[in-house]
């Protein structure tokens, strides 16, 4: 049996239209969806991006030990196991903070398209800046020498961008095609393919965007700004969400082409093929855009971490499972290793903390999943303080340390799914059960105790 795990980087849950939305258009992930089994209650722990993968290659939950940073030589991670049960191991990627971080680390082969967000491969400083978003609608970035607003920086280093099979999901899924066609034959392998789009900056074809904003004459907003949504006007903040829905679509359609080869090529007959992400991002919800708060004008300090970022889409399709079902076991990233492994009947190593749900994929209407989802930016040391982690059950969210004032958010989703009604007043039971399971959970996964203290303080 064969793996291929496709992870695109920033993909909201409530992005694909197989989860209810009818405005979007990804139908390559619908038809995916309708053959594979789809969790609707998969919730980022670790945040970030390089944080929830080492949650997704370790099956460890990497938020209660560790910040941004590269996979350590004492980390066993799920390329290592597989290859020591035979199987050969490929990584191909353009996010190319894996590149950075040694997230090869254990695989046979490994490929990175350079290039995306700040990464300059190459220089072309006999071309002048481009002039596409003003510094007020965009985030910054860039060496000293150079520094300018993302899509601006983006541009310039693919300067050679002119249609839609230039850009990064195009180049990424032809070295996926290339590679299934070199390698079909090879029984037992591990792929994973690991997209950056939708990440911004958003530079889909503008003729995918007028599919969600056809009539903006406005400068197109092509990169969150990361700070107060009210910064952009009305029109600007629809056509900064058509961008995010455009990109959504652009990475469907190519995700599209790399599914079309693994049926070209059979694969699909002894391959496990699973789509996933690492976080989504906020549109304007809760007067915000963008994933974090690095914007000077923004005074609140860390951001919760509201579903709009947590809640990401899962699908697995498992030759001979039935697809076209939904399990609402809720799951998280370190869960995902095992349950592969389990599958893949390869031993589960002992470093492992996430629970294999194995048995719901089989059966999604078995028990199965966690009781409490844990998500959280790294934790706080006495040198360093940030927002507060999230805690979920079947009904509840609690925000710990939700703004900068302190004050913990409280939210009974099945009545206030947008988490706009704050009840921590009313129900400070709940909170307080909520917090304890958290601390409770810390303290089994020997977290350091000094962090626990912190934490154990912030209801």
């Amino acid at each position: 049996m064969n793996v291929i795990l496709i992870v695109s980087d920033t993909f909201r849950y409530d992005h694909v239209g197989a989860n209810g939305n009818p405005w979007i258009k990804t139908p390559e992930l619908d038809k995916f969806a309708q053959e594979a089994v789809c969790f609707d209650r998969l919730h980022s722990a670790s945040f970030p991006t390089i944080p929830q993968r080492t949650d997704l290659m370790t099956g460890r939950y990497a938020f209660p030990y560790r910040s941004w940073g590269p996979l350590q030589a004492e980390d066993t991670v799920l390329a290592e196991v597989l290859s020591e049960a035979g199987f050969a191991t490929q990584l191909i990627a353009d996010t190319v903070h894996l590149l950075k971080n040694n997230f090869y680390k254990g695989f046979t082969g490994w490929y990175f398209s350079r290039g995306q967000e700040g990464d300059i491969p190459f220089t072309r400083f006999n071309y002048p800046f481009p002039d596409l978003v003003p510094a007020d609608k965009s985030r910054i970035a860039g060496p000293a020498a150079m520094r300018m607003p993302y899509p601006n920086l983006n541009a310039w280093t693919n300067r050679e961008w002119t249609w839609e099979e230039d850009r990064f999901p195009a180049v990424t899924a032809r070295h996926v095609s290339k590679w299934l066609e070199e390698n079909y034959k090879r029984e037992d392998f591990f792929l994973w393919v690991d997209f950056f789009d939708p990440h911004e900056p958003w530079n889909p074809p503008e003729y995918l965007v007028d599919l969600y904003d056809p009539d903006y004459q406005g400068t197109p907003m092509l990169h969150p700004n990361y700070g107060h949504a009210s910064a952009y006007t009305e029109a600007e903040l629809k056509n900064l969400a058509a961008h995010y829905a455009a990109e959504a679509t652009l990475v469907s359609k190519w995700i599209g082409h790399v599914l079309r080869k693994i049926e070209d090529l059979q694969l699909d007959k002894n391959t496990i093929v699973v789509f996933t992400t690492d976080h989504g991002m906020y549109l304007g919800e809760h007067d915000r855009t963008g994933k974090s708060n690095i914007s000077e004008a923004d005074e609140r300090g860390p951001w919760p971490l509201y579903d709009e970022i947590t809640h990401i889409p899962f699908m697995i399709r498992v030759p001979g499972i039935a697809g076209g079902r939904r399990s609402d076991a809720l799951i998280q990233p370190p869960d995902i290793m095992p349950t592969l492994l389990e599958l893949l009947e390869v031993p589960i190593p002992p470093s492992v903390q996430g629970q294999s749900f194995a048995e719901v994929v089989h059966s999604p209407q078995a028990a199965g999943g966690r009781r409490y989802a844990f998500s959280s930016m790294p934790l706080p040391d006495e040198d360093h303080d940030i927002s507060g982690p999230t805690i979920r059950d079947d009904e509840w969210t609690l925000h710990l340390r939700a703004e900068q004032d302190g004050v913990s958010e409280l939210y009974h989703v099945p009545s206030d799914p947008a988490q706009e009604n704050n009840v921590i007043a009313e129900r400070p039971e709940v909170a307080s059960r909520l917090h304890s399971e958290f601390v409770s959970f810390l303290r089994q996964i020997d977290t350091d105790e000094a962090k626990v203290k912190i934490v154990e303080n912030w209801l």
